[in-house]
């Protein structure tokens, strides 16, 4: 590195410092220089006296300071180009750069022989002893390690032992037998030979099906605070032969030990002992499916929900019903309306215009009703009618009934009144209902005085109304006797059919010859008093006061407070018409919440139940809310009995005792609501037993809706859950900090 100046004698001297070339020109011996600096190139000549003798263009330094950059830039651009084109091929050529490569060339090599050997040397010690190892390496290999020169202290470590000889080699397996060949499953409409059936079903998921239930588990009880799941053991399923099981009357036991059935005790309620309850699920039939929807169901059900023919055998000539592959067909026919039961009801109106069906006649009562074809067809006409029937010879009627979508029960005119108020119906109808009304001094027609509204109608189509048969006219006398005695007035006979009127007051009774039977009963005797209490041969006398027979037109006395709420047993500290209208007013707002959350109106609910019915506000509500349904009413007998305001409001009811079941078939609800009937029955009844016999009445797809105290209603999830129901606590419209909360639960179908 060299400093000299540029030129001595400028005013701006600068000095050229930088890395210089040297190179000797051959012909003339000087030595050749360049110079950078800063980007300026100072070339010269050194010639052999030491004398440095610029070359190139020479630079003024008196020139403007723009001249002598670009002077600059021209004399690098020059003497760059020759340093590359004169100095790459010396450098080259030069033995420092011959020493570096060696260097290099050496390095990789030692590198890569360095690498070599480490790779031996750090080898471990392999011990191999492979069953897969061919006879050339039968033996051990050993590798040697870095550690070949060290000693090691062993006696604490265990010697090895050599390897075990290989297992000998398994014989090579037997051929597998051949595969049958596999079924042929039948997925559509074409049987295995190409040939198109109609013998085939649809198959779909259903999540409302639960399969296997005996092997599955169930977490019953989830506390929301502390979160603590109690494993609760679940209720088995009944045997198949239960699967149309009415507890109260199907005990064959009981009605084994019957000193006489002469009177239809064996039809009466007979219910299980204590301990002998039902303890499990009825199990549904075979092929169960989901109910058709009202009013669908009117004409056709499904034949596997009610896999019986028999009716279709006896009563198909009177065009009661059909079978039509797999559904049953309801033409509309009855035994004395074979030609249709709207023909028949067009008879009635036109015998008697004062019966008015939908407005002065609003609840009637089908005695024998075979199908209900005749409550049926009377729906069309704002007319609720309730069908009875026992359980005999003729199976499944009430069954058949409730399966269409029918108001039914089970029950019959036995030795006990039947479980309805006095003055209940509008209309009490028997069409070739099988009943002797004139034995034992009439006892049963009596039982119909009591029940049948005053000023009411009763209906009779039977062969001794229009056959002359000297046994049957002898009938017709009986008959017509005993109903002057009751004081009842025979206002039509046309066709098949009688009709006569119960009278408006006891002035006729009154009036009487002394010692007419059946005489007047007791005026302590209690009219609306109906559980388990046995028929009494008397005449039921009216009110003095006119109470049951002074009832609007339908639909005003669904909301008119009835003049018999006067007559209820209850404790009011109000008026009782005041609480009549605060339940209406309760319970259709509730039904208005439940329609807006849980979209009832698209629920398809056609039978209901409410299971503590207090004033009817609740089936009162569904109404006004245009739900179509019918919903029975059940006044449980430990509360006060308000059957009587029930009926004058033109709905329907029954008393009953849910520590005992209902007389019902299985599966024929499609929503049972019970408000507060736990915490007012668990003194007396069992709850798991209360539950059991809701599943049993229960549809599969049905729902359970049960408002209670916060205490009750989690035992209540908890048993729920363990006989297979989907159910969760809501919060009442109160909040969250209510002392009521709203169980719903949806049964599920179970199979075994």
């Amino acid at each position: 590195v060299t400093a000299f100046p540029l030129n001595p004698s400028a005013q701006r001297p600068r000095a050229c410092v930088s890395a210089s070339w040297r190179r000797q020109e051959p012909s003339s011996g000087s030595v050749r220089e360049w110079v950078i600096d800063m980007g300026i190139v100072c070339g010269g000549v050194v010639d052999g006296d030491g004398v440095r003798r610029v070359v190139g263009e020479d630079i003024d330094q008196h020139q403007p300071q723009h001249q002598h950059q670009h002077q600059h830039a021209i004399l690098f651009s020059k003497t760059m180009k020759e340093a590359f084109n004169n100095g790459v091929p010396h450098l080259l050529k030069s033995p420092f750069f011959l020493k570096i490569c060696t260097f290099i060339f050496l390095s990789i090599s030692f590198f890569f022989l360095g690498l070599r050997w480490s790779n031996v040397g750090s080898s471990t010690v392999l011990f191999s002893s492979s069953a897969a190892s061919t006879a050339s390496h039968s033996s051990s290999s050993v590798s040697l390690s870095h550690n070949l020169h060290r000693s090691f202290n062993l006696s604490a470590t265990d010697t090895l032992s050599p390897p075990p000889p290989p297992p000998p080699t398994p014989p090579p397996p037997s051929p597998p037998p051949p595969q049958s060949p596999p079924v042929m499953k039948r997925f559509g409409v074409v049987d295995e030979n190409g040939t198109m059936t109609d013998d085939f079903e649809i198959g779909e998921f259903d999540p409302t099906v639960v399969e296997d239930w005996e092997n599955s588990t169930v977490d019953a009880k989830e506390n929301d605070k502390v979160r603590v799941r109690v494993r609760v053991s679940k209720f088995p399923m009944c045997s198949e032969s239960l699967r149309e099981y009415i507890p109260c009357m199907d005990n064959v036991e009981a009605i084994k030990k019957l000193n006489s059935t002469e009177n239809g005790e064996k039809f009466e309620r007979h219910c299980p002992e204590t301990g002998k309850e039902l303890d499990c699920l009825i199990p549904p039939p075979k092929n169960y499916k989901i109910p058709i929807p009202w009013p669908k169901s009117r004409d056709e059900v499904w034949y596997f929900n009610v896999p019986h023919t028999r009716l279709v055998e006896d009563k198909g000539g009177q065009n009661w019903m059909t079978r039509d592959k797999d559904k049953f067909k309801f033409p509309g026919g009855g035994t004395q309306f074979i030609h249709g039961a709207n023909q028949y009801l067009d008879q009635i109106n036109q015998m008697i215009p004062a019966i008015a069906f939908g407005q002065h006649t609003r609840v009637v009562l089908d005695v024998g009703c075979g199908v209900a074809s005749f409550g049926a067809y009377l729906m069309s006409r704002n007319v609720t009618t309730l069908s009875i029937a026992p359980k005999d010879v003729h199976e499944n009627q009430i069954q058949f009934a409730l399966e269409r979508g029918v108001p039914a029960m089970v029950a019959a005119f036995t030795t006990r009144r039947l479980p309805y108020p006095s003055q209940a119906f509008d209309i009490i109808h028997c069409s070739r209902c099988r009943i002797n009304w004139t034995r034992d001094d009439g006892i049963h027609l009596l039982e119909v005085n009591r029940i049948l509204r005053a000023g009411g109608y009763f209906a009779w189509a039977a062969q001794p109304v229009y056959k002359h048969e000297p046994v049957l006219e002898e009938q017709w006398k009986e008959m017509v006797n005993l109903t002057t005695r009751l004081c009842w007035e025979l206002v039509k006979k046309e066709g098949y059919i009688a009709i006569w009127q119960k009278p408006l007051n006891n002035s006729c009774y009154l009036s009487r010859d002394t010692g007419t039977h059946p005489s007047i009963c007791d005026a302590n005797d209690d009219a609306d008093n109906v559980w388990y209490v046995r028929l009494k041969p008397c005449i039921t006398p009216l009110p003095e006061n006119g109470y049951g027979g002074n009832v609007p037109n339908w639909p005003d006395r669904l909301s008119t407070p009835p003049e018999r709420l006067q007559s209820i047993k209850i404790d009011a500290y109000i008026s009782r018409k005041e609480l009549f209208k605060a339940e209406t007013k309760y319970w259709n707002e509730i039904i208005e919440g439940y329609v807006r959350a849980w979209h009832w109106k698209s629920l398809k609910l056609r039978n209901v139940m409410d299971m503590r019915a207090g004033y009817g506000g609740f089936a009162a509500a569904l109404i006004k809310n245009g739900i179509d349904c019918w919903v029975m009413n059940v006044v449980p007998v430990s509360g006060p009995n308000t059957l009587p305001v029930i009926y004058d409001r033109g709905l329907i009811g029954v008393m009953h005792d849910w520590c005992e079941p209902f007389d019902t078939y299985p599966r024929t609800y499609d929503l049972l609501h019970a408000s507060s009937l736990f915490a007012a029955e668990q003194k007396r009844c069992n709850m798991s037993s209360i539950m059991l016999e809701m599943d049993r009445m229960l549809r599969p797809g049905g729902r359970a809706y049960i408002r209670d105290t916060i205490s009750i209603i989690e035992q209540l999830q908890e048993i729920a859950k363990a006989m297979g129901w989907r159910a969760a606590i809501h919060d009442t419209s109160e909040g969250p900090h209510a002392s009521y909360k709203v169980l719903t639960c949806d049964k599920l179908l179970l199979r075994k």
